[in-house]
């Protein structure tokens, strides 16, 4: 098994499936704004690089114009609705209990407020020492200064670094950091398209993470 000193996990489609209510909140904001919806796997399509892009993709380049609009309305429906339909996926918190003394922060490219409050809300905040959500810092995955700040900040050697996500930019950070990859394949990511990307490791369901790492003890 491979020693593993920081665990950097995504949160949609990694920790929590949050799809149906991200498909929901879109869909919302486009009704009110006198669109029509989208069918839900198109708009998990445009999932990954932040609210902004989300919602620039929803409604494609003809209706730019409704953006500001539409992002305000997203925003205030999906803060209230956004553990209506999210859950944990299986096993995760059989996988943070197994690695409780290994060092875990949860890198998203989720707005913090968002990740805080669903982090709380499924009862997982006691695991992470952080989470640097979408506007914590002036740059998103797949920058490679995010991941260079968290191997500084907990003194984690690269090679003992693993990123753990279920898409494109997870799979580019940890390549542009120089750490290792994991990509589960049932998140919110396409499946073929991240069977392309070479990530170091593959995984079906997330307990798979318990036969491929050896924990290392948190400093105190």
């Amino acid at each position: 098994m491979k020693k593993i000193d920081l665990m950097i996990f995504d949160l949609d489609g990694t920790l929590a499936a949050t799809g149906q209510d991200l498909v929901n909140s879109v869909n919302y904001a486009l009704r009110s704004i006198g669109l029509q919806e989208k069918p839900a796997a198109d708009i998990i399509a445009c999932v990954g690089d932040g609210v902004t892009k989300l919602m620039e993709r929803a409604l494609g380049a003809d209706n730019h114009r409704h953006l500001k609009e539409a992002l305000n309305i997203f925003s205030d429906h999906y803060g209230t609705h956004l553990l209506d339909n999210t859950f944990l996926y299986p096993g995760v918190e059989e996988v943070l209990l197994k690695f409780s003394e290994t060092k875990k922060v949860i890198l998203t490219n989720k707005r913090y407020d968002y990740s805080l409050a669903l982090v709380r809300g499924l009862g997982i905040e006691k695991y992470f020492l952080e989470i640097i959500g979408a506007d914590s810092m002036p740059f998103l995955k797949p920058d490679r200064r995010q991941v260079e700040y968290l191997l500084d900040k907990y003194r984690a050697r690269r090679e003992n670094t693993v990123m753990i996500g279920d898409g494109g930019n997870d799979i580019l950070a940890a390549k542009n950091s120089g750490i290792l990859s994991l990509v589960l394949l049932n998140g919110l990511g396409d499946r073929n398209t991240l069977r392309k990307m070479n990530a170091d490791y593959y995984c079906e369901d997330i307990r798979e993470i318990i036969a491929l790492f050896e924990g290392s003890c948190a400093e105190k």
